[in-house]
């Protein structure tokens, strides 16, 4: 997941556009000056884009103006993830627990072939990392096709980066540690620096580094460079190591479908601080809202279904098709998919648990991405997808979505998001989302993961409030009610200027409120 650094804008923008909810009524929007405030910042994507000049999807508008006494359904929203921490304070009232199962018995009670899985299931059992498909591809060898030589160019281009950002991180962290023993103290500031002279070449280049990291990171720079630190290594050590198999401790063949009875039922896998992506998406859709703790789940009458299938690396297409289906199997009418990745072996095995969840009624919310690419481009495929040729859609139940930031204007589709007018269906907020992590804690976290989640559970809204309209309807929904992006938008990270509509094929940011609007209209024809 890319991390971006925002800056104030320190323009105002006013487009004319048309909001469709109900009626085509002019609307102008104005951009909000400056800087978030902290307590804006933490529930920007909730927030109003005429009230609030912030592009939020105006949840808390519907909860005070269409929700307000209303008394919905309980909805089971499926998090195939990395695992969730169900013990966190501000999820724990809001995880779905199987009634048909005994807890701790050692019996599989509701005979589904999973044991005791009271809260979900863990797919990968006490496996974390794992390698990337692409470096899984290039260990089996050449066998003379187009995937491979562009697996094994991709591998090159990926290794080789990796190996540059090591030398770079150990010599920040080289030079960090040398200028702590220079000063004989741990925490130093940009005056500090500033104090040293030396004749010593390499620690005047460390100085000089060190100065600038600081002026742009502020204090907090070191746990950012160990983030960037377990990153680096981590691609070396694990993603990209063909020596490495992250399965091997769990015992199971990721190429035989055919066996399906593995893991365990610890949803949160052997180490809770490696949950931190899971659970960060279930907090934005599930959070308990008004508890003055943390922020505020999008839905109010959801049940959290945890759902572990993605690694530390390159999920693997028999763990992501089974975990769709034990969800669906389960209960749940939303599932929601923060993951993907460029190759997929295996695909139809997905596609065709997608269409086992359409055929049950329930809708697959996927994250488009995090290449600021156009998937509808062949060469940037992003797996699992709702169609085999580009063309035509195979199931009528999956909503990919783009991630925005909360800047509104030409730069509002944050400029990692990936996009496409076909294969892209419409944007949420996905960056700088605040939202629980293990261990009773919360964070800002931003990609395309994040914004599926916003999509979610507004999905989740409309499914408990009207709970008679079908997957494939809902999906619609979150399409057509969205508020129009402006007419021209900056699209990847080369941020060029395009039109809308080749953003994705709604042209659209999912609104909460008018979503509820065409959902009780939808719901009396």
């Amino acid at each position: 997941m890319k991390k971006i650094n925002l800056t104030a804008s320190a323009l105002v923008v006013a487009l004319s556009l048309c909001l469709s909810a109900n009626a085509q009524t002019s609307t102008t929007y104005v951009a909000k000056k400056g800087e978030l405030k902290e307590s804006e910042l933490q529930r920007w994507s909730h927030l109003d884009l005429a009230k609030d000049s912030i592009p939020g999807m105006s949840v808390d508008k519907a909860y005070a103006e269409l929700l307000k006494g209303k008394k919905g359904v309980k909805v089971i929203v499926g998090i195939v993830d990395s695992g969730v921490d169900i013990d966190h304070d501000d999820l724990k009232s809001v995880v779905w627990t199987n009634k048909k199962e005994i807890p701790g018995n050692g019996i599989d009670d509701d005979k589904n072939g999973y044991i005791d899985d009271v809260h979900g299931w863990n797919f990968l059992g006490d496996a974390v990392h794992e390698t990337l498909e692409m470096t899984r591809i290039v260990k089996k060898g050449d066998d003379g096709s187009e995937t491979y030589k562009k697996a094994l160019a991709a591998y090159n281009e990926k290794n080789s980066k990796a190996l540059k950002d090591k030398q770079q991180v150990d010599f920040l962290l080289g030079a960090d540690k040398a200028i702590q023993k220079y000063l004989n103290k741990e925490n130093y500031t940009v005056d500090d620096l500033k104090g040293i002279s030396t004749t010593d070449p390499d620690l005047s280049k460390s100085i000089m580094v060190m100065t600038r990291v600081l002026s742009n990171a502020g204090p907090g720079f070191r746990g950012e460079l160990e983030e960037y630190n377990k990153y680096v290594y981590g691609q070396l050590d694990y993603n990209l190591n063909k020596d490495f198999d992250g399965r091997k401790v769990l015992g199971d063949n990721p190429e035989d479908i055919t066996k399906t009875k593995y893991g365990n039922n610890v949803v949160y896998g052997p180490d809770k601080e490696e949950a931190l992506h899971g659970t960060h998406v279930a907090g934005i859709i599930a959070q308990v809202r008004g508890n003055g703790i943390g922020g505020d789940g999008v839905a109010d009458n959801v049940e959290i279904m945890a759902v572990r299938a993605v690694p530390d690396g390159d999920e693997y297409d028999k763990d992501i098709a089974l975990a769709i289906r034990y969800a669906v199997d389960n209960g749940a009418k939303v599932i929601n998919g923060s993951f993907g990745k460029s190759y997929s072996p295996h695909k139809q095995w997905v596609f065709d648990a997608i269409k086992y969840a359409e055929k049950k009624d329930v809708l697959f919310v996927h994250a488009a991405g995090n290449d600021g690419d156009n998937i509808d481009l062949a060469e940037n495929a992003n797996y699992p997808n709702d169609s085999a040729d580009n063309k035509k859609e195979f199931a009528s139940n999956v909503l990919t979505v783009g991630a925005l930031n909360n800047k509104y204007g030409e730069g509002v589709i944050a400029e990692f998001s990936n996009y496409g007018n076909f294969n892209v269906d419409v944007f949420a907020p996905g960056d700088e989302i605040y939202a629980t992590i293990p261990n009773n804690k919360f964070k800002y976290l931003q990609g395309t993961s994040m914004a599926a989640p916003n999509a979610a559970g507004v999905a989740a809204l409309i499914r408990a409030y009207y709970p008679k309209l079908k997957a494939s309807q809902v999906k619609q929904i979150l399409m057509d009610s969205g508020t129009p992006l402006p007419a021209t938008v900056n699209l990847g990270e080369g941020q060029m200027a395009s039109k809308a509509a080749d953003s994705s094929k709604s042209g659209k940011m999912v609104n909460a409120y008018n979503a509820l609007l065409m959902a009780e209209k939808m719901s009396k024809k």
